[in-house]
């Protein structure tokens, strides 16, 4: 089936990222950042896409949705393409390929495994980007509506409602121990049986549904089309039934269970793809955080955030393509938006810092690196997802990133350096400029605040602030002066501040447990 995107993309708008720093050891790597990442666009046939990189010339769908809507900032036809090349090549019961390549010289796409779903967010932000053409809006929701369909209709065989996955390549975990005798793919659309625990009631493929049905009501919210409320409670039901089936309250984490119905006892990362995903509760991602995911003894090891805990029976320190151990940059990139969701923003810096600095004294842009040494696993140069975490890290800390209709102003402190990053959409550009302790935020040349660092801003595309989050692991005494009305006052890590009434109110708070030997979970 080839699905027809309603879209005008004759007049796409312009990007461009422009960051200048002293720091030289940084401005290295972001400009070698933009270098590799244009040797990872290529052609495929009429279309233009960034490609995985490395050992991977292909597109797939865990990876190229998000890291072309990550290369929006810069080529906005080829971040589009990234996510109409999957919409296109839907079939009609609402598979979507989980890749796509070139043979024979011809698009080909391979329906035998999922391999993730990092695609309902991105794919809607583009709608932002692309300055809101309704016709890909509705073209968006109808895919998103059909593979939601397909996924009820086809992966809870067992009728206990939980969707299963069936093959390694499903969830994208290349050799992991975890799944061992499963078979890589799958054809068909009957659950194997007799291939290792398969089918495994999986925490992936229901956070594939929970995050296509929120994604489902922004664009119902969006359209008018009076289904925001049917979409919201049909994702509430499956965030409510990862939480019954497959989260385990005495161990504060998410386990899959398997073809008896048996929780698998393996402590995996994959808790922070649900989170990615949306479908943790509040609750359960701080639960996470602390007790897992800063726990030196299982995931913040040297190098953070290993496939499956250090401490469990199953991890393997594997330096090649391997989903059982060694720490991933897909899953640096993927771990912005998951801790985003839950507003641990904080955990942001500290990831990124870390992700920079071994990423400053690496000599390629590398998928795995060893826990223990942070030491970058050798491989051929080019990995996307490496190259786009640091291009996402630097936005973030220090840098402008747009997200729909609002703009993240990264006010972190880089030690004595001053640096200015803008980033230019269509007619306008967004410029943040950082010297002599504070930064400010510029519109088209027109301050629009400055602030003391160690907070992030929020403002939305004209420049009115709507929160000011804490950043820095410690509290910060923040100044923030807008226009001639300033204020004083401290932020927390994790703590969300707004403006009303030329008043400073706390809107939300975030727990932030980290400390800097670990967790302060037992």
């Amino acid at each position: 089936m080839s699905r027809k995107v309603n879209i005008d993309n004759t007049n796409l708008p312009e990007t461009q990222v422009i960051f200048a720093t002293n720091n030289d050891s940084l401005q290295r790597l972001f400009d070698r950042s933009e270098e590799m990442i244009k040797k990872n666009i290529t052609p495929f046939l009429n279309k233009k896409v960034l490609v995985e990189g490395s050992y991977y010339p292909n597109v797939w769908l865990e990876t190229q949705p998000m890291g072309g809507e990550m290369v929006a900032k810069r080529n906005i036809e080829v971040a589009l393409n990234n996510q109409l090349i999957f919409m296109e090549h839907q079939r009609e019961d609402g598979r979507l390929p989980g890749m796509i390549s070139i043979v024979d010289g011809k698009t080909h796409p391979d329906y035998a495994w999922f391999q993730g779903y990092c695609f309902p967010v991105p794919a809607f932000n583009m709608y932002y980007w692309i300055k809101k053409d309704q016709g890909y809006l509705q073209t968006l929701y109808e895919v998103l509506e059909a593979f939601d369909n397909y996924l009820w209709k086809t992966r809870d065989s067992n009728g206990d409602g939980c969707l299963e996955t069936w093959c390694v390549w499903d969830t994208g975990e290349d050799h992991c121990t975890r799944l061992d005798g499963a078979p890589d793919s799958w054809e068909g659309d009957t659950a194997p049986h007799g291939l290792g625990q398969v089918p495994y009631a999986s925490m992936d493929v229901m956070g594939f549904s929970c995050n296509g049905r929120d994604v489902l009501a922004l664009i119902s919210k969006e359209l008018g089309n009076s289904k925001e409320c049917y979409w919201l409670e049909k994702a509430a039901e499956v965030r409510a039934k990862i939480q019954s089936y497959l989260w385990h309250p005495e161990k504060m984490a998410c386990y899959d269970r398997d073809c008896n119905n048996e929780f698998m006892d393996v402590l995996v990362h994959n808790n922070l793809r649900v989170m990615y995903y949306g479908g943790f509760t509040q609750e359960m991602a701080d639960q996470f955080i602390a007790n897992h995911m800063l726990n030196p003894k299982e995931f913040w090891t040297p190098m953070p955030l290993p496939s499956i805990a250090v401490n469990d029976p199953l991890f393997r320190n594997i330096p090649s393509n391997n989903w059982s151990g060694q720490p991933q940059s897909l899953t640096y990139q993927r771990a912005i938006q998951a801790l985003e969701n839950y507003g641990h923003v904080a955990e942001i810096t500290l990831l990124g810092r870390i992700y920079l600095s071994v990423m400053e004294k690496a000599s390629f842009f590398p998928q795995q690196f060893d826990p223990f040494t942070a030491e970058p696993s050798e491989a051929k140069d080019g990995y996307g997802p490496s190259i786009l975490s640091v291009l996402e890290y630097v936005a973030r800390l220090y840098g402008v990133s747009i997200s729909c209709d609002e703009v993240f102003w990264g006010g972190l402190q880089d030690g004595k350096y001053e640096r200015t990053y803008t980033q230019r959409w269509d007619q306008d550009r967004y410029t943040l400029e950082s010297r002599n302790g504070f930064f400010y935020g510029y519109i088209n040349d027109i301050q629009v605040f400055r602030a003391s660092h160690g907070v992030r801003i929020v403002t939305d595309l004209q420049g009115r602030i709507k929160a000011i989050i804490g950043i820095e692991q410690e509290p910060v005494t923040t100044h923030l002066t807008i226009e001639d009305q300033s204020y004083d006052f401290t932020v927390k890590p994790n703590e969300v501040y707004a403006i009303e009434n030329q008043r400073i109110i706390q809107i939300k708070q975030v727990a932030f447990d980290y400390t800097p030997t670990g967790s302060t979970a037992s």
